[in-house]
C-alpha cells in the first residue's frame, strides 16, 4: 500500500476527514472530529496509528512484528502498524476495525446520521 493509497482509503469512509494539527508532515484521519488515524504519509517505512481494542491490539502485536504499541498514543488502545510489511488486506481490515471503534464511542445521533450517509 502506498501513502498515496493509504490516504484514499482512510477518507473512503462516511464523514472521514483529514486534518493537519501537528503540522503540514502528520495526516490525522478524523470521523466526526474524532481521530481513527494518524500517518506521516511521507515517512519511511509508512506506519500509521490506528484505535485497537486492548486484547486484539497484544494478540496482533505477538502474531506481527510489524504491529507495535501507538507511537505518541495510549498504548493500551493504539497500535502503529508498518503498512509495507503486511498484507494491504490486513492493514485495510485494521483501519477499518479503527473507523468502526471511534464510531462506536460517537453520540447515537452522529451514528445514526453516519449510516444514513
Amino acid at each position: 500500500m502506498t501513502p498515496s493509497e493509504l490516504r484514499a482509503f482512510c477518507l473512503e469512509f462516511n464523514d472521514a476527514a483529514e486534518e493537519f494539527p501537528f503540522g503540514p508532515e502528520t495526516s490525522v484521519f478524523k470521523v466526526a472530529g474524532k481521530l481513527f488515524a494518524l500517518s506521516a504519509l511521507d515517512g519511511e517505512p509508512l506506519t500509521v496509528n490506528l484505535k485497537c481494542e486492548p486484547e486484539m491490539a497484544v494478540q496482533l502485536r505477538a502474531e506481527h512484528p510489524a504491529i507495535v504499541p501507538g507511537w505518541h498514543m495510549n498504548k493500551r488502545h493504539w497500535n502503529t502498524v508498518t503498512v509495507g510489511q503486511l498484507p494491504d488486506r490486513l492493514v485495510r481490515e485494521l483501519i477499518e476495525d479503527s473507523y468502526d471503534l471511534v464510531v462506536a464511542g460517537l453520540p447515537k445521533a452522529v451514528r445514526l446520521r453516519l449510516d444514513r450517509a
